[in-house]
C-alpha cells in the first residue's frame, strides 16, 4: 500500500535531517491511519462507497504527480510495461479490500491487518527467490500468523468473513510492493507513480463507475479528506525515506500498528482493544521490526 522509492541513503546524515526524515515517514504513518478514519467518520453521514473512495485516491494522485511532473518539465519513462501493470492492479485490490475492512470491521482491526504486508512479502520471497530464503524470517511468519488469529478470533474457532478484507489488503499490499521493487530497477519513482495513479483510476471506473455519482460539497468534503491523506501519505513517506536507512524507515512504518490501536477509541470512536488483541498487534509490529532490521542487514 506504501510507495517509498528507497533511494540510498547517504553515509553521513546531519541529525537535524534524519530527525526530520524520521518525522516525515511517522507522519506518512498517521496520514495512511487517518484517511481510514475518515472512512469511518463519512458513514455517520453521507453514503460513499469505498471504490469511490479509491477511486478519488488513485485520480487525486494522479493529477499531482502530473503536475509535479510538469514542473520538472518530465515525461514518464515505461520500460517494462507488465511490472507497471502488475503493481497498479496489486495495489488497487489492495487499496480497495483496505476501505472495505474500515467500512465492515473496525479503523484499528484494518489497520493492523493492512499492516500484514511485510510479513506476506516474506512469504513470497522464500517462495519465488531461493536466494532470498531465511529461516528467522519464516519464523516471524509464524509468530505474525499468531498475531493475526488473536486479533481476528481472539475467543472461538472460525474466520469472520468480514475481517478477510483486512487480510486481503495486506496480502495484495505485500504483491504490490513485490512489483514495486522489480518495477524501481527499471522505472524512476515518479513514472511508477504515474502509471499507478493513472491506470488505477482507469480500473477502479471500469469495475466500479455505477457505484460512483457527482458529490454534493459533503461528500466531496469526505472524498478530498480521505484522498488528500493518503496521497500525503504516500508523499510524505517517499520524502522521509531519502533522510533515514531502510530499517529506520521500516520500524517507524510499522508504527501505523500501534497508532490503530491507540488512537482507536479517540478519533474513530471504536472499543479499546483487549489484552488479547494487544498481544496479537505487538506480535505483527515485532514480526515487522525484526524482518525489517534483518532486510536492512
Amino acid at each position: 500500500m506504501n510507495d517509498a522509492s528507497n533511494p540510498a541513503t547517504p553515509a553521513k546524515t546531519p541529525l537535524i535531517v534524519g530527525l526530520l526524515g524520521s518525522a516525515a515517514v511517522f507522519a506518512s504513518a498517521f496520514c495512511f491511519y487517518f484517511s481510514t478514519v475518515v472512512v469511518r467518520w463519512s458513514r455517520e453521514v453521507v453514503s460513499i462507497d469505498s471504490a469511490y473512495f479509491t477511486f478519488f485516491r488513485f485520480l487525486l494522485g494522479f493529477v499531482l504527480v502530473c503536475a509535479l511532473m510538469g514542473v520538472r518539465r518530465q515525461r514518464p519513462a515505461p520500460k517494462s510495461y507488465h511490472l507497471l501493470i502488475g503493481r497498479t492492479l496489486a495495489n488497487c485490490v489492495a487499496v480497495y479490500c483496505f476501505y472495505q475492512a474500515v467500512r465492515y470491521t473496525s479503523v484499528a482491526e484494518a489497520n493492523i491487518l493492512n499492516m500484514t504486508y511485510p510479513i506476506f512479502v516474506a512469504m513470497l520471497s522464500w517462495i519465488i527467490l531461493r536466494h532470498q530464503r531465511d529461516p528467522v524470517a519464516v519464523t516471524m511468519v509464524v509468530v505474525a500468523v499468531a498475531g493475526v488469529w488473536l486479533i481476528l478470533n481472539p475467543g472461538h474457532i472460525g474466520l469472520s468473513i468480514h475481517s478477510l478484507w483486512g487480510l486481503c489488503s495486506g496480502v495484495c499490499a505485500a504483491v504490490a510492493i513485490f512489483y514495486l521493487n522489480l518495477s524501481r530497477q527499471y522505472h524512476d519513482a515518479n513514472t511508477v507513480l504515474f502509471y499507478m495513479f493513472g491506470l488505477g483510476s482507469v480500473v477502479m471506473f471500469a469495475g466500479f463507475h455505477r457505484h460512483f455519482f457527482w458529490p454534493d460539497g459533503l461528500e466531496l468534503y469526505y472524498l478530498v479528506l480521505c484522498g488528500g491523506a493518503g496521497i500525503a501519505g504516500q508523499f510524505l513517506i517517499t520524502l522521509g525515506f531519502r533522510y533515514v536507512t531502510a530499517v529506520e524507515g521500516g520500524v517507524i512504518s510499522s508504527t501505523r500498528i500501534l497508532l490503530a490501536a491507540l488512537l482507536g477509541p479517540w478519533l474513530a470512536a471504536e472499543p479499546a482493544l483487549g489484552p488479547i488483541g494487544w498481544i496479537g498487534a505487538l506480535l505483527i509490529f515485532g514480526a515487522n521490526v525484526v524482518l525489517t532490521v534483518r532486510k536492512g542487514r
